[in-house]
């Protein structure tokens, strides 16, 4: 009798925990340009536009303002820049990937207030900025990750290959590249944590030192602090992209850029 309560008991335990799910909430108009990051940010997302070939200075992409139920307030709230990728914020300000330097856009008016080089960066992709202000820009053609401090560019991180997604979470760097998820200290010491079967474009931290992933390819991750991966969304058949993601930590909401799909999904997760 024991031993059929135990097994009752591990059996209930499987059941009730069941696997993380993601229930679609909304998807905003498909008249974006190449939405390629979100940035979640109060009442409002900022999405960035590509608005062409993914890393042509052709000076035609742009922030996009939208509320938090998918409706585009305004497509061209930040104007001026070329392929602009991963974004972060730090005081009034959002700082953007934008292919060789970095943008500075006001919060406020939208109004780029400067562009900080960094040096024989090619392929800026992805931003996170710590809870000190020290940013962090990854370079997915170099492989390179640099440090922004006082508006000045430093080589971080080298011998990268494909890295793409950056992640401040606390003194830890969380980088994801074309396969693998690395956590890094404050010391530079690179520890693997997971293991992706395609490249990482997006990590957005949910709790208990679990992560979301997404791919450029289709594919979203749930990541376990053990490193199990749960594939929780593949839109690879649909052909749209999951681009780089962000994350409302109150509502447990993923916001999804669609890359060629020009829209923006919002998942609840559970």
């Amino acid at each position: 009798m024991k031993l059929v309560l135990v097994l009752c008991c591990l059996l209930f335990g499987i059941n009730s925990q069941g696997q993380h799910q993601l229930k679609k909430i909304w998807e905003s108009d498909s008249t974006l340009a190449i939405p390629e990051s979100v940035l979640p940010d109060k009442d409002v997302l900022y999405v960035s536009l590509i608005d062409g070939s993914p890393w042509d200075t052709d000076g035609k992409g742009g922030i996009a303002k939208l509320d938090k139920n998918g409706k585009i307030i305004n497509p061209g709230w930040a104007t001026g820049l070329n392929a602009p990728k991963g974004m972060g914020i730090w005081r009034g300000k959002l700082y953007v990937a934008d292919v060789s330097e970095v943008a500075v856009i006001n919060l406020s008016n939208g109004k780029v207030e400067s562009k900080i080089p960094v040096e024989s960066a090619t392929g800026l992709n992805d931003i996170t900025v710590d809870d000190k202000g020290t940013v962090y820009v990854s370079d997915s053609k170099l492989g390179t990750v640099h440090q922004l401090k006082n508006n000045q560019a430093t080589l971080y991180l080298s011998n990268l290959k494909g890295v793409n997604g950056l992640k401040a979470v606390g003194t830890d760097l969380y980088i994801l590249t074309a396969k693998e998820v690395y956590k890094v200290g404050t010391d530079k010491q690179q520890t693997v944590v997971g293991m992706m079967e395609l490249g990482g474009d997006g990590i957005e931290p949910v709790g208990k030192g679990d992560f979301i992933l997404s791919t450029w390819a289709g594919v979203v991750y749930y990541m376990g602090k053990d490193g199990k991966m749960e594939t929780l969304l593949d839109t690879r058949a649909q052909k749209k992209n999951t681009a780089d993601i962000g994350y409302d930590p109150a509502q447990r909401i993923i916001y999804i850029p669609t890359f060629m799909a020009k829209s923006v999904v919002a998942y609840q997760l559970n």
